[in-house]
């Protein structure tokens, strides 16, 4: 079987924005739009039907799609995403129904999964909704697993179990890809921050083929689409994707693409963060410092002779001084080595300076600074 997910999937997912109305036309307006506006080279390659697609009831004991949305099907809909250089992505339950009430897979996993090879699909999104009391979740994941590996096709296992019975110890033994950490996100900004919170000492097991999900990104909804409630600031946007890119968590893409603005359009396009979430060698980030839970530093070795770091503070407003600092003896360096560290800004691609056995930068309320440093060795005399 090949390696779905050597570094964490990027993609769009229906449910954050359109919830239960979907359609054809719109999957497919949304795939476009990932190709002519730059989504697909910068690495987002699925697209990903949530929840609703199905009747409400099985026919013959198949899962069929719902002819008044998609009039040609799903295989006609994957080959026309495949056609545009993407990959398919869409949705079950582990439950007896999904979470809206639509036929879940449990007991039905093997003729499912081999529905979804026919279908041509590269991505399954599979929940916990109406899970039966006296069942296994682990087993049920375990189940679909081995459904999808039997099928024909690989298909990514995107596990959603929101973070019931600490995914993170089985998850990975149990088959799946990514696995999702935590409860659902909302377009408010304390609803990604607490999600960052409990998830900043959780990640230095994401690793190829299993990493931890903190839910699909909100960056750019402002408050509108089915989980939007007040939205969030630019800033506090730019926050939440970095921390999402930092910590290694798959980037799947909520917002409506077609209307988004450009502001949260080229934060999505960022080039640096989206460099350090999809880094070659995919370490885990690790937490370097945590000051009364309201400022993050965060560390994450990246390939060659570089290491990120990120400055969070969390902090709706503040009176104190925002200064936030790394000693280098955190990052093993010691001081009179000579070892100097060239600080680079992550998102904006400019250069910040040489420091020497410390680093320090002003982080404002709901901002966040991410660099890139790398070690300059003291020349030999």
């Amino acid at each position: 079987m090949a390696v779905l997910a050597q570094k964490p999937p990027m993609g769009w997912n229906s449910w954050n924005t359109f919830g239960a109305h979907i359609n054809e036309q719109l999957i497919m307006e949304m795939a476009d739009t990932m190709v002519a506006e730059g989504y697909k080279e910068a690495g987002y390659e699925y697209v990903i039907i949530d929840d609703c697609w199905s009747l409400k009831e099985r026919v013959d004991g198949k899962l069929v799609a719902d002819p008044e949305l998609f009039p040609h099907g799903m295989k006609a809909l994957a080959d026309y995403i495949h056609g545009k250089g993407l990959k398919f992505g869409m949705y079950s339950c582990a439950g007896t129904k999904t979470c809206a009430g639509y036929p879940g897979s449990y007991g039905h996993e093997a003729e499912d999964a081999k529905q979804f090879a026919q279908w041509d699909v590269d991505y399954l999104k599979y929940d916990f909704c109406y899970f039966p009391v006296c069942a296994d979740a682990k087993n049920a994941y375990l189940t679909m697993a081995m459904a999808l590996r039997s099928s024909g096709k690989d298909i990514l296992f995107a596990a959603c179990n929101w973070g019931k019975y600490d995914p993170s110890g089985w998850m990975r033994s149990r088959g799946a890809h990514t696995y999702r950490s935590t409860g659902d996100i909302f377009d408010i900004p304390k609803s990604y921050k607490d999600i960052f919170k409990s998830q900043v000492e959780n990640i230095e097991g994401n690793a190829p083929d299993c990493y931890n999900d903190m839910d699909m990104l909100i960056t750019g909804m402002h408050g509108s689409g089915n989980v939007g409630l007040n939205g969030c600031t630019d800033q506090q946007y730019l926050q939440h994707f970095a921390m999402w890119s930092f910590l290694g968590s798959p980037l799947i893409m909520g917002a409506d693409l077609r209307k988004i603005d450009k502001t949260n359009k080229d934060i999505l396009l960022n080039k640096g963060l989206i460099a350090i979430n999809q880094d070659e060698e995919y370490r885990p980030a690790f937490l370097v410092d945590n000051m009364g839970d309201k400022r993050y530093i965060l560390a994450k070795l990246l390939s060659g002779n570089r290491i990120a770091l990120a400055f969070f503070n969390l902090e709706y407003e503040s009176d104190y001084l925002n200064t936030m600092e790394i000693s280098f003896c955190d990052l093993g360096i010691h001081s009179g080595t000579g070892i100097k560290m060239k600080f680079t800004n992550a998102v904006t691609g400019e250069s910040i300076g040489v420091y020497q056995d410390a680093f320090s930068t002003q982080v404002l309320p709901d901002e966040c600074k991410i660099t890139i440093a790398e070690m300059i060795l003291p020349e030999k005399e």
